[in-house]
C-alpha cells in the first residue's frame, strides 16, 4: 500500500509499505480521509519522543470496513486503544488509561495509508450519505467536546458564561464549536496569523480577534506555550476556568499566585473518553457542531508539502485532510 512515513526530523516522504495484517478482533479499514494533527507536527520537527522514526503518522481517520461481517460499512475511528480492564477504563475514563495506545505511535502504525487495522469497539458508523472527509474530523472534534465538558461543568452556575478560546486551529475550533452546542453564546477566538484569523472570519460564526483585554469565566489555551498560558492567567475572571488543551512546550507561563489568591481552576485536559468519542459523532452527524467547510483537502501524495506549508503558517484552513486514494 501506499503510505506517508516520518523518516526523521522534517523528513516525510510517501511511498510503498507492506499491507498491514489485522490481528484478532481488529479490522481492516480502507482509510478515505485523514487529517493532519497539530501532535503530527510535534512529531515531524522532532519534538515527540514517543513518535521514533520511521513510522507512519496520522490518526485522524474516517474510512470503510473491507472484510468481515461488516464489509463496506462507512466509519469513523476512535484511534485511541485502552486496555478495558483497568480502574480508569471501568470508571468511563480511558483517556488515562496508563496502557492505552494510539495508532500513530509504537506500537501501532497511523493512519497515513491505504489502510489501518483498529479493534471493532474503535469503530462508529458513519451515516450513507455523510462525507468521510469530514467524518474524519470526529476525532479532533472530540478533543474538543471534551475539553468543553470540563470546562463548562466546572464554572459556577451563576458565573456569566463567557468564553475565550486562544488559537484558532482544529482543536481550538472544535471546542469553539462544542461549547456553542453546550449554549456557551458569547465566545471569542483569539488567533495571532492573519492568514488563518481572516479564514476565521470568513468561515465561522464567532468573534475572531488578534487579541483581546477583556475578562472570561472560561479561557481555553489550545496553543499550550508560555505565552498563552501567560494570557490565560491574566484573562481569566476570578472564580473561573482555565482549560488547558494545548501541547506547544513545557515552560513557565501560568501566574501561580494570581489563580490561587483568585481561586481559578486550572484544568489539564488529554484526548477524549469513548464515550466522548461518540457523543461528538452523534452531534457532529445532526449538524450540531456546523457545516464544517473549514478543511482543504489534498492527496495524501502532497504530504510532504502540506507539512512544510503547516511549518511555515502557510495555509489559512484550520485543517488539512489527506486524501490517501487521490
Amino acid at each position: 500500500m501506499k503510505a506517508l512515513v516520518y523518516d526523521g526530523p522534517k523528513a516525510i516522504s510517501y511511498r510503498e509499505v507492506p499491507d498491514p495484517n489485522p490481528r484478532q478482533d481488529h479490522f481492516l479499514i480502507m482509510i478515505k480521509a485523514v487529517g493532519i494533527c497539530g501532535s503530527d507536527m510535534h512529531a515531524y520537527l522532532g519534538h515527540d519522543e514517543r513518535r521514533p522514526a520511521p513510522l507512519i503518522l496520522g490518526h485522524e481517520a474516517a474510512g470503510i470496513i473491507c472484510e468481515g461481517a461488516r464489509d463496506g460499512e462507512r466509519v469513523t475511528i476512535n484511534p485511541l486503544v485502552s486496555c478495558g480492564k483497568c480502574s480508569a477504563c471501568g470508571s468511563g475514563r480511558e483517556n488515562i488509561c496508563p496502557d492505552r495506545q494510539i495508532i500513530s505511535m509504537p506500537p501501532r502504525e497511523g493512519a497515513f495509508a491505504q489502510y489501518v487495522t483498529i479493534p471493532e469497539r474503535n469503530l462508529v458508523n458513519v451515516p450513507t450519505k455523510y462525507s468521510l472527509d469530514k467524518a474524519a474530523l470526529v476525532e479532533p472534534l472530540a478533543v474538543g467536546w471534551h475539553t468543553a465538558k470540563l470546562a463548562a461543568n466546572a464554572i459556577d452556575a451563576n458565573m456569566e458564561k463567557k468564553a475565550l478560546v486562544i488559537g484558532g486551529g482544529a482543536i481550538g475550533l472544535a471546542t469553539a464549536l462544542a461549547l456553542k452546542a453546550m449554549g456557551i453564546s458569547e465566545l471569542t477566538i483569539s488567533e495571532f496569523n492573519p492568514l488563518r484569523r481572516q479564514y476565521l472570519l470568513e468561515h465561522i460564526d464567532a468573534k475572531v480577534v488578534e487579541k483581546t483585554e477583556s475578562s472570561f469565566s472560561i479561557v481555553i489555551d489550545a496553543v499550550g506555550f508560555g505565552s498563552t498560558r501567560a494570557v490565560a492567567s491574566q484573562l481569566v475572571s476570578p472564580g473561573g476556568v482555565i482549560a488547558h488543551v494545548g501541547l506547544g512546550d513545557n515552560t513557565n507561563g501560568l501566574d501561580v499566585r494570581r489563580i490561587t489568591l483568585q481561586e481559578i481552576t486550572f484544568i489539564g485536559t488529554f484526548t477524549y473518553t469513548a464515550q466522548d468519542f461518540k457523543d461528538t459523532a452523534e452531534a457532529l452527524f445532526a449538524g450540531r457542531l456546523g457545516t464544517l467547510d473549514w478543511i482543504e483537502k489534498r492527496p495524501l501524495s502532497e504530504g510532504e508539502s502540506s507539512f512544510q506549508d503547516l511549518r511555515r503558517n502557510n495555509v489559512a484552513a484550520p485543517k488539512i485532510v489527506l486524501k490517501p486514494w487521490q
